[in-house]
């Protein structure tokens, strides 16, 4: 469900008000100009303790093949994400999410493979809940790497709540699930109740493959036996 376009000016203050209830903006395109509000009636959440590795990822996150670090290139991250045929990040979204990055309430992570930037995602944190808005790769499995990592982070800083918005078939085979939106309203109440800390691992402190799986494991977390995460899985 969405709302028509808005008619004032938006800002980083009224953009995490929404959040709190559930509400997020995008554009239509690169190019529009305006923003409209979006609650979708199912909604997309990864279970902090549901993430599901194949084991092909897992070798490739304990190879350290990528180093992962936080908060060193947002709006490079965000204009990354907006490098596809369509995308609903446009100007206006850049300019908004580097307000809340500003604030602290925005965060990135990025994958590097040697210096080359090559994946990363990017979302809003308030309280104990962290809102991912989009991610990218240049280089296969560098966001699914970045995702692992972000895992680690959240459970490390005492998140409850991570929402992926909407479901699609990539994120069900990392573990995220659809749920109806008031049980997702009562999810983000729950978290907003509680003071988390995305920098309890410190955001410019890269962290190690084998230690982010280790803290991104959780009871649910599941590797699979094969490079499908769907069929044959164990508890990590």
């Amino acid at each position: 469900m969405k709302t028509a376009p808005r008619k004032f000016e938006l800002t980083a203050d009224i953009l995490l008000r929404a959040y709190s209830i559930g509400v997020f903006p995008m554009a239509e395109s690169r190019d529009a100009k305006e923003l409209f509000w979006v609650e979708p009636q199912e909604r997309g959440v990864f279970p902090l303790d549901g993430l599901i590795v194949s084991r092909t990822l897992a070798k490739t996150v304990r190879s350290d093949r990528f180093r992962v670090v936080a908060d060193r290139a947002f709006e490079t991250v965000v204009r990354a994400c907006a490098e596809r045929e369509k995308t609903w990040i446009n100007d206006e979204i850049v300019r908004l999410y580097g307000e809340l990055f500003a604030a602290g309430h925005a965060h990135s992570l990025e994958a590097y493979e040697g210096d080359t930037l090559v994946g990363g995602l990017y979302g809003v944190s308030l309280r104990g809940a962290f809102f991912g808005e989009s991610m990218f790769h240049r280089a296969r499995d560098a966001s699914k790497v970045a995702l692992v990592h972000l895992f680690a982070r959240l459970r490390t800083g005492g998140f409850r709540l991570l929402d992926a918005q909407f479901l699609t078939e990539h994120l069900a085979s990392l573990g995220a699930v659809e749920i109806p939106r008031e049980a997702f309203r009562l999810r983000l109440a729950d978290a907003l109740d509680i003071e988390a800390n995305f920098s309890a691992w410190p955001a410019e402190a890269a962290m190690s493959g084998a230690e982010a799986l280790r803290r991104a494991r959780g009871d649910g977390m599941e590797v699979a036996m094969g490079d499908s995460p769907r069929r044959s899985v164990v508890r990590a």
